[in-house]
Protein backbone atom coordinates (compact mmCIF):
# COMPACT_ATOMS: atom_id res chain seq x y z
CA UNK A 1 0.00 0.00 0.00
CA UNK A 2 1.28 3.66 -0.42
CA UNK A 3 1.95 6.00 2.14
CA UNK A 4 -0.66 8.65 0.16
CA UNK A 5 -3.28 6.05 0.60
CA UNK A 6 -3.90 5.93 4.15
CA UNK A 7 -5.89 8.19 6.45
CA UNK A 8 -5.43 10.41 9.16
CA UNK A 9 -4.57 8.67 12.97
CA UNK A 10 -3.35 5.14 10.83
CA UNK A 11 0.48 3.83 11.74
CA UNK A 12 2.48 1.99 9.38
CA UNK A 13 5.81 1.12 8.91
CA UNK A 14 7.98 1.94 5.93
CA UNK A 15 8.60 -1.14 3.39
CA UNK A 16 10.18 0.43 0.96
CA UNK A 17 11.08 3.75 -1.48
CA UNK A 18 10.17 3.85 -5.39
CA UNK A 19 11.75 7.11 -5.84
CA UNK A 20 15.13 7.88 -7.36
CA UNK A 21 17.82 10.46 -7.53
CA UNK A 22 17.39 13.75 -5.56
CA UNK A 23 13.88 12.85 -4.34
CA UNK A 24 15.09 9.80 -2.50
CA UNK A 25 18.06 11.25 -0.69
CA UNK A 26 16.00 13.92 0.52
CA UNK A 27 13.40 11.41 2.07
CA UNK A 28 16.22 9.40 3.39
CA UNK A 29 17.93 12.48 4.84
CA UNK A 30 14.76 13.45 6.86
CA UNK A 31 14.25 9.82 8.30
CA UNK A 32 12.12 8.47 5.70
CA UNK A 33 13.42 4.74 5.76
CA UNK A 34 12.65 1.55 5.45
CA UNK A 35 12.29 -0.06 8.54
CA UNK A 36 10.40 3.31 10.30
CA UNK A 37 7.25 3.70 12.37
CA UNK A 38 5.13 6.72 11.21
CA UNK A 39 1.51 7.85 11.87
CA UNK A 40 -0.59 9.86 9.79
CA UNK A 41 -1.51 13.44 11.58
CA UNK A 42 -3.18 15.18 8.97
CA UNK A 43 -4.02 15.60 5.59
CA UNK A 44 -5.16 18.57 3.27
CA UNK A 45 -8.70 18.95 2.32
CA UNK A 46 -6.85 18.47 -1.48
CA UNK A 47 -4.67 15.37 -0.42
CA UNK A 48 -1.91 17.44 -0.93
CA UNK A 49 0.53 17.81 1.94
CA UNK A 50 0.09 14.79 3.91
CA UNK A 51 1.54 15.43 7.15
CA UNK A 52 2.96 12.47 9.29
CA UNK A 53 4.94 12.07 12.26
CA UNK A 54 8.17 9.76 12.19
CA UNK A 55 10.89 9.52 14.91
CA UNK A 56 8.87 12.11 16.98
CA UNK A 57 8.78 15.03 14.44
CA UNK A 58 5.98 16.37 12.22
CA UNK A 59 6.99 15.90 8.54
CA UNK A 60 4.92 17.39 5.67
CA UNK A 61 5.01 15.38 2.30
CA UNK A 62 3.43 15.93 -0.84
CA UNK A 63 1.21 13.72 -2.64
CA UNK A 64 3.34 12.82 -5.42
CA UNK A 65 6.32 11.84 -2.70
CA UNK A 66 4.13 9.90 -0.42
CA UNK A 67 2.93 7.68 -3.98
CA UNK A 68 6.59 6.37 -3.82
CA UNK A 69 6.64 5.63 -0.22
CA UNK A 70 5.27 1.80 0.03
CA UNK A 71 4.18 1.18 3.82
CA UNK A 72 2.41 -1.73 5.63
CA UNK A 73 -0.56 -0.80 7.93
CA UNK A 74 0.27 -1.85 11.64
CA UNK A 75 -2.96 -0.15 13.35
Amino acid sequence: MKLSELKVGQIAKILSLSSKGVIKRRLMDMGVLSGEILRIEKVAPLGDPIDIVIKNYHLSLRKNEAEQIEVEVIE
